[in-house]
């Protein structure tokens, strides 16, 4: 009786600890940003890591705290009580001390001065200084509640900021001075980025070095079209219109103005007609002389880069000019060496892939025009240029330098196009010395002194490490290793990466295939390819899950087997490999998904009836075009946001990839989406935010129009008032409504 009791005991328990073991299912809740659970499901991270000088510091909630670079120990620098206690006392000259309230936390101050003990930090209309050193707020600046676009400037502790079109500074103790005339200039934008964010422009304010000048951005858009945006929230809708150049019409002009902090004198740098031009990647030198503009025309096909006077604007010359018969493309300011200004790293993909050129304005170049590596490309070096780095791989950073050993600290593609990793480039010998893993994905910031890297590093393999890095090529310190924690709860698919034939027939591409959870070898499940294809944009990497989704691991959960190639026309894989789809944008990318399609087919337990594919912005693009391209392969669609004709898109984008409409006519009409309207035959929705400042509603309207008279039925379904992508809960309705098309009319 006994050992029956036992026997029954033993197997209980290890019923239960099946059951204890047994992995669940996950929702959209925790895969999808949005969702209640999601940020419980990422790797663990550190929050607040920086650098005080070389000194690695850690700002969290409470306190901020310094780690030894040897041995990753903690010391507390300063506390939130502490500064909270400063606010308090609202103690003079500062008497705006006293409009502080309380602050929550310190996870997002920073210390910009190595030989200061000084934190700074934004609340509300002010701009503040906390000496943690002395234990007393030392400078407040008087910001405007209204204030975006904040530039923070540490040699002269100013703030330039804009308001509206307006464009401000203010500093310790001082009133904003408006920089612009303070009466409405109706359609003219000061201080913001130009040129729809396009070559490399994210903001629109540039500081000299030393804080005697601020360059700045003057954008008249006056003369651009208006496109009719409107807010359905209010009472009786409201007409909210985007200024929006669409390729081939009249675009906005820019110009580069120059403040003098000393005298309050703006000029303007005389750059001539800045009609049908691009002005971009402004630099300065390091002693303030000289401004540097990397300008293109029109056409984006010629570079210059041209140097001006800071003090009078006047302009001194071309330095080097780079032309390329499909287009030039700069995304990078100069960068003078630390050692010696009167040298500076110019990045180029002259060559066919990004890399750094050293560029000498001390001595002369040959001056004559010479043919680059890839087919067509040439460029004219008034200046002595050194290649620093070549190869059939790009440069994709530059991180910073090691003054004392001579070294850039740079990330690349050199190990794998799948991958970032970091490397220490000797400027003399162009020796490079990989620093840290060779494995995986790493973002890193640099010390000071370009010493050390905070190195956070994740694979698929590895959750996240993150570890205080030595850029001499040795080990570092370890501060965190990571598991994925949906692994540990979750039964997850089995993912997998590799390579086939493009269809041209000899280029390589990369696929990701996720088979379904509870894989059966001998079910045939349906397939979805979900896409991108466009420039700039890489879906796979060497990173937690190869980079799939959350979307694409529940849609594995709900049964169906998920690929995604990077087709031609992607990032990461050099010039050549992205603009082959030059003034025909969608025909390359897609021959190269249906030979996705074909390797789905080739696969015994996909279901080669039922391939359905979704994508979002170019591959809603690609998605429709797709469906009506190719509609004996592809079953089911769901295109978000998509371009629909190009015609409707901006000018700078739009006009690199396809030219003008009235260039390329032949080009346009292949790619208008109208045109192919009839040839649908599986079920598509397509689905769009209601004011979409990026690819305007008006594509999808129209596509909906072509339908209605061709005679076909597309599906359609709006988010008001949201923009390009839908974000917060908003996001988590969007993939489960993508979720129930697919479980609709595909499974």
């Amino acid at each position: 009786m006994k050992r029956i009791f036992f026997l029954f005991f033993l197997c209980s328990m290890t019923t239960l600890a099946t059951f204890a073991q047994e992995k669940k299912a996950y929702t959209l809740e925790d895969v999808i940003p949005g969702g209640n659970n999601y940020f419980n499901l990422v790797p663990e991270n550190i929050p607040g890591l920086q650098w005080w000088g070389d000194v690695c510091v850690r700002a969290d909630v409470e306190n901020i705290r310094s780690i030894q670079l040897k041995d990753g120990k903690e010391s507390i620098l300063v506390t939130l009580e502490e500064v909270n206690q400063a606010i308090e006392k609202g103690e003079k000259p500062y008497q705006l001390s006293h409009e502080l309230k309380p602050l929550r936390s310190l996870m997002s101050v920073s210390l910009p001065w190595a030989e200061h003990k000084v934190i700074v930090f934004q609340q509300n209309s002010y701009w503040v200084e906390y000496d943690f050193g002395q234990k007393k707020i030392t400078n407040i600046s008087r910001l405007n509640e209204k204030a975006t676009n904040l530039d923070f400037c540490k040699t002269n502790e100013k703030v330039a900021y804009t308001i509206g079109n307006g464009l401000f500074v203010t500093g310790k103790g001082e009133e904003s001075h408006q920089i612009n005339p303070s009466q409405t200039e109706d359609g003219v934008v000061y201080g913001q980025a130009v040129h729809r964010n396009e070559f490399g422009i994210y903001k629109g304010t540039f500081w000299s070095p030393k804080g005697s000048y601020l360059a700045f951005y003057r954008m008249d858009q006056s003369m651009v079209t208006d496109y009719p945006q409107v807010n359905t929230s209010t009472r009786i809708a409201t007409l909210e219109p985007d200024k929006y150049p669409m390729a081939g019409m009249t675009s906005h002009k820019v110009t580069v103005g120059v403040y003098d902090v000393k005298t309050g004198k703006v000029i303007y740098l005389q750059a001539g007609d800045p009609t049908d031009r691009y002005f971009t990647n402004v630099s300065w030198s390091p002693d303030e002389q000289h401004i540097y503009v990397i300008e293109l025309n029109r056409d984006q096909n010629h570079a210059q880069l041209v140097c001006y006077q800071a003090a009078t604007g006047e302009r001194e010359g071309v330095l080097y000019e780079e032309k390329n018969p499909k287009y030039v493309e700069p995304q990078h300011p100069l960068v003078f060496l630390p050692w010696d200004e009167s040298k500076f790293i110019y990045q180029s993909q002259r060559d066919g892939f990004n890399h750094l050129y050293l560029m000498d304005t001390k001595a002369k170049g040959e001056d004559t025009w010479k043919n680059g590596k890839l087919e067509g490309s040439t460029y004219l070096e008034h200046l002595k240029v050194t290649p620093l780095t070549q190869g059939d791989w790009l440069v994709q950073d530059i991180l910073g330098f090691n003054a004392g050993k001579k070294e850039i600290i740079i990330g690349s593609t050199e190990i794998s196009p799948l991958q970032t990793n970091l490397f220490s480039l000797n400027v003399k010998t162009g020796k490079r010395t990989l620093l840290g893993e060779k494995d995986g994905m790493h973002r890193a910031s640099l010390s000071e002194s370009g010493t050390y890297l905070i190195d956070n590093f994740s694979s698929f393999q590895v959750g996240r490490e993150i570890t205080l890095l030595p850029t001499n090529g040795k080990k570092g310190t370890t501060l965190l290793k990571a598991d994925d924690p949906m692994s540990s709860q979750f039964k997850l698919p089995e993912i997998t990466i590799g390579t086939f034939k493009a269809a041209d027939g000899k280029t390589d591409l990369y696929y990701r295939l996720i088979k379904p959870v509870d894989f059966d070898p001998n079910k045939k499940y349906p397939a979805i390819i979900y896409v991108y294809g466009g420039p700039h944009a890489q879906l796979i990497h060497n990173t937690r899950f190869y980079d799939a989704r959350g979307w694409d691991l529940y849609m594995a959960q709900k049964g169906y087997v998920m690929l995604t190639v990077d087709s031609r026309g992607s990032d990461n894989r050099g010039l050549a490999f992205e603009n082959c789809t030059f003034r025909h944008l969608g025909v390359e990318e897609m021959k190269d998904q249906v030979k996705g399609a074909e390797f789905l087919k080739s696969l015994s337990y996909v279901d080669g009836e039922r391939i359905g594919v979704h994508g979002w912005s170019f591959g809603g693009f690609m998605t429709t075009n797709l469906m009506l391209t190719y509609p004996d392969i592809f079953k089911v669609g769901v295109a978000g946001g998509p371009v629909i004709d190009w015609k409707f898109y901006e000018v700078m984008y739009g006009e690199r990839y396809m030219d003008t409409p009235e260039t390329n006519p032949e080009g346009y009409k292949d790619s208008d989406l109208k045109q192919k309207a009839g040839n649908l035959k599986g079920r598509l929705e397509i689905i769009i935010g209601g004011t979409d400042p990026t690819c305007v509603p008006q594509h999808s309207y129209s596509f909906l129009r072509a339908c209605i008279e061709a005679g076909t039925h597309p599906d359609f379904f709006v988010y008001p008032e949201d923009g390009h992508n839908m974000m917060g809960r908003d996001r988590v309705h969007l993939h489960e409504h993508i979720t129930r098309y697919f479980e609709d009319h595909l499974k």
